[in-house]
């Protein structure tokens, strides 16, 4: 079961069907899934997206996937999911443009980690970025990721796959 976490300004929660309008907006928003997935998609398949985190995700309890909340309102997307990607456990967050800038991106990656580490007992945490994703690239290197390796995907675009270690690992770079 997905569990609440709180960091200083946001509530990470599970979703509800009520917050079906709210996911749909911020992934139709083609400023957010640019960077997402296979990038914008028709808003059928974002609806059936939202329904999947029922029928699948919650109900296999498959992985973490949360609705980001600030004062009551939606304002993003956050999981931490397993990938053959990486090979483990990649977290993936989207934030609604008109709280870009304010330090919240770097919050919520900040609490996936911990979750990652803390609760779920990785080792290692994963993810995957645009290369021209410059302002996730600078968040999540702020916060200890370091470059693995890229990916040349099927369109020529190139994805970064990055890794945080836990401290004490012995792998940390930091």
């Amino acid at each position: 079961m997905t569990p609440e976490v709180r960091t200083a300004r946001l509530l990470l929660t599970p979703y509800t069907p009520g917050d079906e309008e709210s996911f749909v907006a911020l992934f139709q928003d083609v400023r957010v899934s640019r960077w997402m997935g296979d990038g914008p998609s028709p808003e059928a398949e974002d609806r059936a997206l939202f329904g999947g985190v029922f029928t699948k995700v919650y109900a296999r309890g498959l992985f973490d996937v949360w609705a980001v909340r600030e004062g009551g309102r939606t304002v993003g997307h956050a999981e931490i999911k397993p990938t053959p990607e990486s090979g483990g456990h990649e977290i993936v967050y989207a934030l609604a443009p008109d709280v870009w800038g304010r330090g919240l991106g770097t919050e919520l990656a900040g609490a996936l980690v911990a979750e990652g580490f803390g609760r779920l007992g990785l080792r290692e945490v994963y993810a995957t970025v645009a290369a021209e994703n410059g302002a996730s690239l600078a968040l999540l290197g702020r916060i200890g990721f370091r470059h693995v390796r890229d990916v040349e995907e099927e369109d020529g675009s190139t994805t970064r796959l990055l890794v945080r270690a836990r401290e004490g690992t012995g792998t940390d770079s930091r």
